[in-house]
């Protein structure tokens, strides 16, 4: 076992002045010449509960925090609106909205204000039709308000929320199969285009295991789709392992899944998204969900799915099924009219002030650290994301492949990972008006054609070389 400052006895450990302890070594070379992607512009997203339409003035663009938080992560976005409550709503143009989990009442009004806040954060819909438990004339209903509210801000119609799991979910038999949801899907599809003939559509928005669904949907609809959808979490939050550790070693399981899902993606050449994800299901894990470790993971994960020809990521947010507010929303909302970003949204910035231009090669050994990097390039600027998910072991890094004229670094941090509060994307917070004032650089040291700097465990730091 290699003895390292963390791994001492913690009551020496805790004794021992920080400067007189070496990080580790970490060697980093990027290669500019090697353009491995474009990095779409909206590519950051937004999942919601079919409720949160309901829920009046919430996603409104009178609700100025709100747009300015989703602003703040981009110019350009996309909000997805289903869930599992999708599959429990129906459509009244004049009713009385209702947000209940299971009885959710959507109004032309609602959708008056969905669009009005399309419009205020720049961003676009796909918006999931309720096939659980709704009725055919109803979901047609539905679709034509949507289309007529938000007009060329609709990306796609979902039809079903994981579909896959319908038995389970005891919307329909078991033995419920793909072929059962096909026939379901082109019925729909069918009513729908008899009053939109343009009416785009995504899917099979399923619950990521299913890769015999998307290979056949991508197959049978193939030229008629405007996206492949799917879903992914960890695991389930009342699993034992739902740890902070768990949640930011390397994710092995899912690797043969995602590169199944380029494969599809590239051989039917339709994009795909991922339109619901986040760390674990029910809504999150209590202190590792809506921790500050919970910024390192979304900040990687988006660039891993980034790596798989993912076009984009919604993160699920806010009020979840169950009608309480999730673990692992990005933005926080205390259902009395005050919304705050949250750990993980300070990910999503993080990646949004990154995650642009194009994506070039990197090269690096870690010695054994959880670390990863990942680098983009934007005009004449380089950015090298690092992010240091190790929890004992601090980083030296040593980056070349690039000569730079000067260097800088925003530093994504917080007291320990396991904080609430206190975090910081290069010194600033977000504040109470959703606002970043984009934080301050620190100058970093360039010798020998190198780029050098410590990024201690348990935080990222973005590092922008002028070349």
């Amino acid at each position: 076992m290699r003895i390292t400052r963390r791994t001492v006895l913690a009551s020496a450990a805790v004794l021992l002045p920080r400067a007189a302890l070496a990080a580790d070594p970490v060697s980093i070379r990027i290669d500019p010449r090697r353009r491995l992607r474009a990095l779409p512009a909206d590519y950051m997203g937004l999942s919601f509960e079919a409720s949160a339409v309901a829920s009046l003035g919430l996603l409104s663009a009178d609700n100025s925090t709100y747009v300015q938080l989703v602003r703040t992560l981009g110019a350009q976005g996309v909000i997805r609106v289903g869930g599992n409550v999708s599959d429990y709503s129906h459509y009244d143009a004049n009713g009385t909205p209702q947000n209940l989990p299971k009885n959710t009442v959507l109004t032309r009004e609602n959708f008056r204000q969905l669009r009005t806040f399309l419009d205020a954060t720049g961003w676009r819909l796909i918006w999931g039709l309720n096939l659980g438990t709704g009725r055919l004339d109803n979901m047609v209903e539905e679709a034509r308000a949507v289309a007529d509210a938000v007009g060329d801000k609709l990306i796609a119609f979902e039809v079903g929320n994981e579909p896959d799991l319908f038995s389970h979910a005891g919307h329909r038999p078991a033995g419920y199969d793909y072929a059962a949801w096909h026939g379901e899907f082109r019925r729909y599809k069918a009513a729908i285009r008899a009053v939109l003939p343009a009416a785009p559509f995504a899917g099979p928005d399923i619950a990521m295991h299913s890769l015999d669904w998307m290979q056949s949907f991508a197959k049978d609809e193939a030229g008629d789709l405007a996206l492949l959808t799917a879903h992914h979490y960890i695991t389930g939050q009342e699993n034992p392992a739902s740890t902070i550790q768990f949640m930011l070693a390397e994710e092995k399981k899912y690797q043969r899944v995602l590169s199944a899902f380029q494969s599809i993606s590239r051989a039917a050449r339709i994009p795909w998204r991922m339109c619901e994800t986040s760390s674990f299901s029910g809504g999150g894990k209590a202190g590792v969900s809506d921790s500050f470790a919970s910024a390192l993971w979304a900040l990687d994960y988006l660039f891993v799915l980034a790596g798989y020809d993912c076009v984009g990521v919604n993160m699920q947010t806010g009020i979840n099924h169950l009608g309480v507010l999730s673990k692992y929303t990005p933005i926080n909302d205390d259902r009395a009219g005050r919304y705050t970003a949250a750990p993980e949204y300070y990910g999503l910035l993080a990646f949004a002030q990154a995650g642009k231009g194009e994506q070039i090669a990197v090269s690096l050994d870690t010695g054994g650290l959880n670390l990863t990097a990942y680098a983009t390039r934007s005009g004449s600027n380089v950015t090298l994301t690092v992010i240091n998910k190790d929890m004992r072991r601090d980083a030296s890094l040593s980056i070349s492949g690039i000569a730079a004229k000067r260097a800088q670094v925003l530093r994504l941090s917080a007291p320990p990972l396991t904080a609430t509060t206190g975090i910081t994307l290069g010194g600033a917070p977000v504040d109470g008006q959703g606002k970043w004032t984009g934080g301050k650089g620190d100058p970093v040291k360039l010798s020998g054609g190198r780029a050098v700097l410590e990024v201690p465990s348990g935080s990222a730091a973005l590092v922008t070389l002028a070349i």
